[in-house]
């Protein structure tokens, strides 16, 4: 079993190639499709303590309920913000991903390389032509 885990959305280009440079390490991670299965409150909360970022940064403004839900107003607090990621999932900024050298927001997606614990196994590009890893597995960004 991996010790790489992704909050997945399978929808978001950005998820998709993390989840591919995850397995271009060679790791096949835990894929969490978290719009079918969120995580509790409480997984959330801990996700978000790990990465060490306000939750204002994990919440998701496009495509998402948060103008109708009023959340841009800066006096909510962080335990109201986190109650409406759970009550409407699609507000988690995604793609998350653990692994045993931490926990990232992957946005970009090469965000991930600096969390991985193995080098990328060969060249990589996004779905959209930029190239992230050259051979044999060297980071060009």
């Amino acid at each position: 079993m991996s010790d790489v885990t992704i909050y997945h959305n399978p929808a978001c280009g950005t998820s998709r190639n993390t989840l591919a440079l995850i397995r271009n390490s060679g790791e096949e991670p835990k894929v969490i499709e978290y719009l079918k299965t969120p995580p509790t409150r409480e997984v959330l909360a801990d996700l978000i303590r790990r990465m060490g970022v306000p939750v204002r940064d994990v919440l998701r403004q496009k495509g998402t309920p948060y103008e109708e839900l009023g959340l841009g107003d800066p006096s909510l607090t962080d335990d109201q913000l986190l109650d409406a990621m759970v009550a409407h999932p699609i507000l988690i900024n995604r793609p998350i991903v653990v692994t045993p050298l931490g926990a990232k927001l992957c946005r970009p997606s090469e965000a991930v390389l600096d969390i991985l614990p193995n080098p990328q196994q060969g060249a990589f590009t996004k779905e959209d032509g930029e190239k992230v890893v050259g051979e044999p597995g060297h980071r060009l960004i």
